[in-house]
């Protein structure tokens, strides 16, 4: 929740190659206070059925900068797999078993601002956005 003197963050994933919330995607919520400073770890969480995470840590006063960073690559093997195999043109991903094994996204947050940052996810891409 965001107060007058800090932000507040939130994320879901979609897996756009199904249509369907990713649940079970391990999240980690990093801040810092300025370009110049130190990340610091606020702790984590992992997606639910609907694809959200609703117990991200709070940031702390002064975050001007913040990172999530989503550890894919459990999520796509084993979603993918079986997928993979029907698809014979598919490409595949021999050595990490993933093309995208994890995706950081850094972001600017002024305080008093909700940050709702959605990850839209497949295979072989993925995009974000500034959400409500």
């Amino acid at each position: 929740m965001s107060t007058e003197t800090t932000a507040s963050v939130s994320t879901h994933i979609l897996d756009t190659s199904i249509g369907r919330p990713a649940e079970g995607v391990a999240v980690s919520l990093t801040a810092r206070s300025g370009p110049d400073a130190q990340w610091v770890a606020l702790g984590g969480s992992a997606t639910d059925a609907d694809g959200r995470c609703k117990d991200l840590p709070a940031l702390p006063e002064g975050t001007t900068h913040v990172r999530l960073d989503f550890e894919t690559e459990a999520y796509l093997v084993g979603q993918h797999s079986t997928q993979a195999e029907a698809q014979q043109d598919a490409p595949r991903v021999r050595d990490s078993g993933a093309f995208f094994p994890e995706v950081a996204i850094t972001f600017a947050v002024v305080p008093g601002e909700h940050y709702h940052v959605p990850l839209l996810l497949n295979p072989f891409g993925y995009s974000v956005y500034r959400g409500s």
